[in-house]
């Protein structure tokens, strides 16, 4: 079988890239930048006002001059004025260009204001350029401020919109089909008998893809019957660049997934990856481009695929920048007894010190996903059989 990090890597070779399009700024938080953006001009523009106050020249005051006249008031957004006399001040706000003629700007809160006159407080000094945050100081232009495969969040928003960005070329969303397979599934809300069980993996499956950035996400469920496997999801090939399947490609008399997939002309890539929760894990690509990725049907295997293989890989497609690994030591020992990598569900807790720990907060079986709630995401610890002790560092991978 594949190692967790062979599985990476087939599923990042075989993935297509997905297409370009271009959109209004408003609409691309959470996309991922496919151009680079430069700076329009220098950042800040001109010289501008940090405080807000009077704006005057430093050589003002060094010469003994500490009461002055208001000549004007030069509010952000304005043309800036030019100071016109020896013994002149202009009031200024936050924001605003620094006035002509001028090098440095005292607070109010350091002046009294009265008859158009302000008064410097004694024994204020001034040195020039002081509460003005000069031209270009931040950026020039020209200078690169956003990379292909960056997510576009408040920030970079901000930075592309400063750049005079009114549109911005951005990965499209794939169209993707969240698919359960069981006839034991009952959706929430239906009468359900007592040999039944609620069909909720999808539901998990949905909101994962779409707290991620992920809005085009159909939704599907299919009885464990060849026929109607075969034509459902021949449409959905057809119709979307991404499946997720729940179920059905285990090694039972009715997990029939991998045989349908692969007769509607799906090529297996791989088939089982030796981890434990999730052993069965099934990824092939069709004809038609389409990926598939379909998952062991108990919960906690569907939850812990979707953040190890189907959430990076889906990043990928976009061509987002890999994040840089996170890693977390265990808060206290934990043993591995079987020979597969094991994914070990954890909560987050910060000691005294400020240092993140990862404390096991193990499952009662694959079956147990309501031991779930509350856990920040799993480690991945290497096949045992071995104990590893309070200390040991694991990579995390969040919900």
């Amino acid at each position: 079988m594949l190692t967790p990090a062979e599985a990476d890597e087939l599923i990042g070779r075989h993935l297509t890239c997905l297409p370009v399009e271009s959109l209004p700024l408003a609409q691309c938080a959470g996309a991922v930048l496919r151009e680079s953006i430069h700076a329009e001009r220098d950042q800040p523009p001109f010289d501008r006002v940090a405080m807000d106050g009077i704006a005057l020249e430093s050589g003002q005051v060094a010469r003994g001059i500490r009461r002055l006249r208001i000549e004007g008031t030069q509010a952000a957004g304005d043309a800036p004025l030019t100071l016109a006399s020896r013994d002149g001040c202009i009031e200024v706000m936050t924001g605003t260009p620094l006035p002509g003629g001028c090098d440095c700007v005292v607070p109010i809160e350091q002046l009294a204001v009265k008859d158009g006159e302000a008064q410097l407080q004694e024994p204020l000094q001034v040195q020039p350029w002081q509460n003005v945050h000069r031209r270009g100081t931040d950026t020039r232009r020209g200078t690169l401020l956003l990379s292909a495969g960056t997510r576009l969040g408040p920030a970079e928003i901000a930075i592309a919109a400063s750049a005079g960005m009114a549109r911005v070329r951005v990965s499209s969303q794939p169209m993707l089909a969240v698919i359960s397979t069981g006839n034991e599934l009952i959706e929430p809300g239906e009468p359900i008998e007592a040999h039944q069980v609620r069909r909720s993996n999808a539901y998990a499956i949905a909101a994962a893809l779409r707290l991620h950035g992920f809005q085009r996400v159909a939704d599907d469920h299919i009885a464990d019957d060849e026929a109607e496997l075969t034509r459902r999801l021949k449409f959905h090939l057809e119709t979307h660049d991404v499946l997720v399947l729940s179920g059905g490609v285990s090694m039972g008399k009715l997990d029939l997934v991998p045989g349908v997939l692969e007769g509607l002309g799906v090529r297996c890539v791989f088939h089982k990856v030796a981890q434990r929760p999730g052993k069965p894990l099934w990824f092939g690509i069709a004809g038609t481009g389409a990926a598939v990725l379909a998952l062991p049907g108990n919960p906690v295997s569907t939850a812990v695929c979707v953040s190890r293989y189907v959430l990076p890989a889906l990043a990928a497609s976009q061509g987002r920048t890999a994040p840089v690994p996170e890693r977390v030591p265990l808060a206290e020992p934990f043993t591995v007894n079987s020979a597969l990598s094991f994914f070990l569900p954890i909560v987050l807790e910060t000691d005294d010190s400020g240092r993140c720990w990862a404390r096991p907060k193990p499952t009662n079986g694959s079956g147990d996903f309501t031991a779930l709630a509350g856990t920040d995401g799993f480690v991945e610890l290497p096949p045992g059989p071995k104990t590893y002790p309070r200390g040991s560092v694991a990579r995390l991978f969040r919900w």
